[in-house]
């Protein structure tokens, strides 16, 4: 383990969607002080307009900065380190935020660290705060199940900076699978919680709907069939507004076969890494009640761990970038070049790799 105290407290920035965000943490990883913005312009449109996001990051960085600072009693030049999500996402979005942070280390005359978002989101549960009373903390190797809007895989976590991407979608994420059938219902954007809570009131059993890849070999996803089920169900009633029991069973039907899904693929997964301890979700749909009980079931009957991320701690946020760049500085590697390009696309495998690693950083493809 390296010494962190150098580089804490240390500043991050997330801005990949549709969500500004802020923190600061200190060297053990506790949030001095934090800060998130939804950004709701976007429920208008159904959905994220990258252009109407990264104008929204421009314009309340600077706020959300100095209230995050307010928050942990610091001032800018407290900060040791700088750190902010450089891909993937949203072009626009990872430029406004890793400009912003290049500025801001510049301008102080300290480091600047790039992170991969879906590191983060992987190493979150890893984070003190994450793990509730009484619970062990997470040690490695486990396995993450990464659930969000934009991204849905399945990754052996054998170490910071050691990853083995086991299978991922071919399609649809589940975030988007469930904001697509969302807004068929009427439930409009983000639809997640919403089709969730429309969900308790309906019969999972109401619809018979396709398991896609259920079954099969390996633990990719594929959610666009499902999403089409559901599309042809609802055609009947033409343009007219769904029968309030009706969109309730179909959300509850719908709900059913993607935890089912999941769980299909899960098993796949620990089959592949027979190794793991623990079993972890991460990620937006991560909040999913119905999703927590069915991973929960299946680490029971694993005889391993189960811990997913409190729910705010679930969403985009800067905490995880934070804990992402302190598990990197443990590990001995040093921040980035202050001229790292933000890259929309950015697989785990394509990285340079940890200076205190024996061991070059892999990413096997499924």
């Amino acid at each position: 383990m390296s010494d962190t105290t150098r580089f804490t407290p240390l500043l991050a920035i997330e801005t990949s969607c549709d969500d500004t965000a802020c923190a600061v943490l200190d060297h053990n990883g506790a949030i001095l002080g934090e800060s998130v913005l939804s950004q709701e312009s976007h429920a208008a449109l159904g959905g994220v307009v990258p252009e109407i996001a990264a104008r929204a990051h421009l314009e309340a960085l600077p706020n959300l900065v100095d209230l995050t600072l307010q928050r942990a009693g610091l001032t800018l030049s407290d900060i040791a380190l700088f750190a902010a999500t450089t891909g993937p996402g949203l072009i626009g979005g990872l430029i406004v935020g890793s400009s912003y942070a290049k500025g801001l280390a510049m301008a102080c005359q300290k480091p600047f660290m790039g992170i991969n978002h879906i590191e983060g989101h992987i190493l979150t549960p890893r984070l003190p705060s994450a793990v509730a009373d009484g619970e062990a903390p997470l040690n490695f190797p486990y396995l993450a199940l990464l659930v969000s809007g934009g991204h849905c895989q399945c990754i052996t976590v054998e170490d910071t900076g050691r990853y083995q991407r086991l299978g991922g979608t071919i399609d649809d994420s589940a975030g988007e699978a469930f904001d697509k059938v969302a807004k068929m219902l009427g439930l409009g954007w983000p639809g997640g919680p919403a089709l969730e809570a429309l969900a308790l009131k309906g019969d999972p059993k109401a619809y018979t709907l396709p398991r896609p890849l259920k079954g099969r070999p390996g633990c990719d996803f594929s959610f666009s069939g499902l999403k089409t089920a559901v599309a042809r169900l609802i055609e009947p009633y033409g343009k007219a507004a769904l029968p309030h029991q009706v969109a309730a069973d179909l959300a509850a039907s719908f709900q059913q076969a993607v935890a089912d899904v999941m769980a299909d693929r899960v098993v796949h997964a620990l089959a592949m890494s027979p190794h793991v301890t623990s079993l972890v979700v991460a990620g937006g749909v991560a909040a999913n009640k119905t999703l927590r009980h069915r991973l929960e079931q299946i680490a029971e009957q694993h005889n391993i761990s189960f811990l997913a991320p409190p729910i705010r701690l679930c969403t985009d946020n800067a905490v995880m970038i934070g804990w992402a760049a302190l598990e990197r500085l443990q590990q001995g590697e040093e921040p980035d070049d202050i001229h790292l390009a933000p890259r929309p696309r950015w697989p785990l495998s394509e990285r340079t790799p940890y200076t205190a690693l024996k061991t070059t950083p892999t990413e096997t493809p499924a």
